[in-house]
């Protein structure tokens, strides 16, 4: 059996590199940093991470999470049909041609396909090129599917918590009173894979122990799905870090709420159906409640009496070395109080050689930070401003 699970194991995550949202997520990826590129350096004349950025956050963060529900999946026998995935898929790709990224969520795509599923079992509807896949759906409800839904959920909470917030994009825009302000933008792509249980060929599932959830079926295949995860988020009413990690936190109750009620589909097919309704009107409600509170919020990156704001630092930049962060205020340079750039890059003229900051952090606390400046630092310490005058993308309220 050992030898045969081994055998499936390479041969499943073989079919990995078949699978085309691999390679699409990719491109996509690879689109979003060169589009965030030529807007940063709209706004501000350069850009704050390269355009690989995105493309290095695609995998990492997704594989160890996909690892650990590979393992919860297969050792509770939470087997989905074929069909599913290639519903999965299909949806992945039309949620995608939106150009919103939010939309690439398990939430749209897993509960599109779980419902789609239902349509086409119903209406015995013949699918060109899949027709023996769809032809194998012996139920019309899969329990199993809601319960993978809900994982997914979990997990993308957890990436939102822990990547989304990290490398957000500086924006500047005009208020509707005409104001200079500043937004951070999240935007990712994460690419989860993820073994699921496929009913037919020859492998026995090891653990007869175990309180297996199957679809009758005995047999089963391992196939390495890379699951599509999209995240997009405006924040112009608080730290970025701070909003983002909150959306997070309640992405990953949600995905709580729905995996806990989705086990008693087994008994309750049903139940699934509602379930995974609740999980898509559940993630779409948590964006519109974010969406408003942040709404209702005052300005956090707009001009500051104190001084300065920070909207961006430039990673491996001198102000990054400094350790200046954004949200931060920068109130004196080298002695003298900053109320815009000129003023501030003046100051810092007064002495090449060396650079001394009076800083108001994001608790209204002041810090003093000095750094050597090198040949060329003054002019670029690597910080951006709300107050520079450039090209705004937008109005908001």
């Amino acid at each position: 059996m050992v030898e045969t699970w081994l055998v499936e194991l390479l041969k499943g995550t073989g079919k990995l590199f078949l699978h085309p949202v691999l390679y699409y997520l990719v491109f996509l990826t690879g689109i979003l940093g060169v589009t965030r590129v030529k807007r940063e350096r709209k706004n501000f004349h350069i850009r704050a991470h390269d355009a690989y950025f995105e493309l290095r956050q695609l995998f990492p963060q997704g594989v160890l999470i996909g690892l650990v529900l590979s393992i919860i999946v297969v050792a509770a026998g939470i087997a989905v049909p074929f069909a599913t995935i290639l519903l999965i898929a299909v949806f992945t790709f039309l949620w995608s041609l939106t150009t919103n990224v939010r939309w690439i969520s398990p939430a749209y795509t897993i509960g599109a396909a779980f419902f789609a599923i239902i349509l086409i079992a119903e209406n015995s509807w013949s699918i060109p090129l899949f027709t023996k896949s769809f032809q194998a759906l012996g139920d019309k409800v899969y329990p199993s599917v809601v319960v993978v839904l809900g994982m997914m959920l979990i997990a993308e909470g957890i990436l939102i918590f822990k990547n989304g917030g990290k490398g957000t994009s500086p924006k500047l825009a005009k208020s509707k009173r005409g104001q200079n302000v500043g937004l951070h933008e999240g935007k990712r792509l994460w690419m989860l894979p993820l073994f699921l249980l496929i009913p037919g060929n020859a492998l026995q599932l090891p653990f007869d122990w175990w309180p297996v959830f199957h679809l009758g079926s005995q047999e089963y295949s391992l196939i390495l799905v890379p699951f599509a995860i999209g995240f997009h988020q405006k924040v112009k009413g608080m730290l970025p870090k701070v909003a983002i990690e909150l959306h997070g936190r309640r992405v990953i109750a949600l995905g709580v709420f729905v995996t806990l009620l989705s086990v008693a589909g087994y008994w309750l097919p049903l139940s699934s159906i509602v379930v995974a309704a609740l999980a898509v009107l559940g993630r779409e409600l948590i964006t519109l409640m974010t969406m408003m509170k942040d709404d209702n919020l005052p300005f956090y990156f707009s001009k500051k009496n104190q001084g300065l704001m920070i909207i961006g630092v430039i990673p491996e930049s001198p102000a990054s070395k400094m350790g200046l962060q954004v949200g931060e205020i920068i109130s004196k340079a080298n002695g003298l109080l900053v109320r815009d750039e000129k003023v501030f890059y003046e100051a810092l003229q007064k002495n090449r050689a060396h650079c001394k900051l009076e800083v108001l952090d994001t608790n209204g606390e002041i810090r003093f930070l000095q750094r050597a400046l090198y040949e060329g630092d003054h002019h670029e310490l690597g910080i951006l401003f709300v107050q520079d005058k450039r090209k705004y993308d937008e109005k908001i309220g």
